[in-house]
């Protein structure tokens, strides 16, 4: 992969905060002319630095204003269950993350739902019949200090 020269890591900064904005904004933004800006664009999307363009939803709006991250560990680590696990949770689709962790845990997710009652059924109805789960922890995030997709480049 190229290594990012301070144009680049400024092209990928206005890009996290706008992954909608034209072009010929984002060379005046970073102070190039609209050509080499989209060369650079180009290249930074082909290396593999820019995964997607998304839009980001409003929890709240839709009605999705609970948020719980669960710990859980499964009973056995071999292969074919961490797959069907896996393969079971991401199909989930109140399940908006799912990570594995080192420590005392096996697996972190986090979850989104209408209200406590629509967690409850999420969490008793899949994520606790996923294959392997032996048990887990529930956290309701009560309040959001900081979310943010940006990355420090």
């Amino acid at each position: 992969m190229p290594k990012l020269d301070p144009m680049d890591r400024r092209i990928l900064r206005e890009l996290q905060r706008d992954g909608a904005i034209r072009n010929d904004a984002l060379a005046e933004k970073v102070g190039l002319s609209p050509s080499p800006t989209l060369r650079r664009v180009r290249a930074l999307e082909e290396a593999g630095y820019v995964r997607s363009y998304v839009a980001l939803l409003n929890p709240d709006r839709l009605g999705l204003g609970v948020r719980v991250l669960v710990e859980l560990r499964l009973t056995v680590q071999d292969r074919t269950t961490l797959d069907r696990f896996e393969k079971q949770v991401t199909a989930i689709p109140e399940v908006i993350e799912c990570m594995t962790v080192l420590g005392d845990w096996d697996y972190v997710l986090t979850v989104v739902a209408r209200d406590i009652e629509d967690y409850q059924r999420i969490l008793l109805d899949r994520i606790a019949k996923l294959p392997g789960v032996a048990n887990y922890k529930s956290t309701l995030v009560v309040r959001e200090v900081k979310r943010s997709t940006e990355l420090p480049v």
